[in-house]
Order: structure tokens, then C-alpha cells, then sequence
């Protein structure tokens, strides 16, 4: 379990890579939010593969990558959620708090991906042929 954790903090740092790489390039020919959008798309993608390929060495399949997006969205509640709480009941520096806030969801945001990831897919069960004589 301390290797899928590392792997997924390496895949998580080339996300954040990715993301502000691709970012910066779109965001020289359209809109920040139009970037902003790509970019978290295309390197949610690149992140899907990597951590089915590498951090947990499962095959990538069509249900996986459909629920992939959960482990993002559940990020940021966790983490706007987060801030919330450290700025106003805390009173915790506003330039610190995305970093804590970032920290303490990355385990939730590990779970719930190794959850997803390493779930055997649903078998749907094949109806026994009828004979009729």
C-alpha cells in the first residue's frame, strides 16, 4: 500500500505539471476559463491512465474512466470545504490555507481512487440458453 501512496503522489505532482503546462499554452490563444477547462481535461485523462497503468496496475476500462471523474470533484469539496474551515473558524493564513487543504485531501482523494481503480468491474449474468424440443 506505501507504493500505490508514493506512485499516486508522483502521478499527482505530473497532473499539477500537465494541468499548468497545458494551461499556460491554451491560455496564450483562448479564454482562461476555456484553458482552465482543457487543460483540466486533458490531464485528468493522462492521470486516469497513469494511475490504472502505474500506481495501481489495473486495466483502464470504459466504467473506471466514466467514474474516474468523482476522485476530482470529491477533491475539491474536500479541499474548498477545507479552506473554509481553516480561514474562517482557524483563522488560518488564506495564502496557506490551499495548502493544508490540499494536503489533508489527498488520502481522501487516494482512497477513493484505489476504490475505483481496483474494484472488479460488474458482471452482467449471461441467461442459460432454453432448449426447445
Amino acid at each position: 500500500m506505501i507504493r500505490h501512496i508514493l506512485r499516486f503522489g508522483v502521478v499527482g505532482l505530473i497532473n499539477t505539471a500537465v494541468y499548468y503546462g497545458l494551461y499556460l499554452a491554451f491560455n496564450t490563444v483562448m479564454p482562461y476559463l476555456a484553458a482552465h477547462l482543457l487543460a483540466i481535461a486533458i490531464s485528468m485523462v493522462g492521470s486516469f491512465f497513469l494511475n490504472c497503468y502505474w500506481t495501481f496496475r489495473t486495466p483502464p476500462t470504459w466504467r473506471k474512466f466514466a467514474l474516474f471523474p468523482l476522485t476530482n470533484a470529491t477533491n475539491y469539496i474536500v479541499t474548498t470545504v477545507g479552506m473554509i474551515l481553516l480561514v474562517s473558524a482557524l483563522h488560518v493564513d488564506d495564502r496557506i490555507a490551499p495548502l493544508i487543504a490540499a494536503v489533508a485531501a489527498i488520502p481522501v482523494t487516494f482512497l477513493l481512487s484505489r476504490r475505483i481503480l481496483t474494484r472488479p468491474s460488474p458482471t452482467v449474468p449471461v441467461p442459460e440458453a432454453v432448449e426447445t424440443h
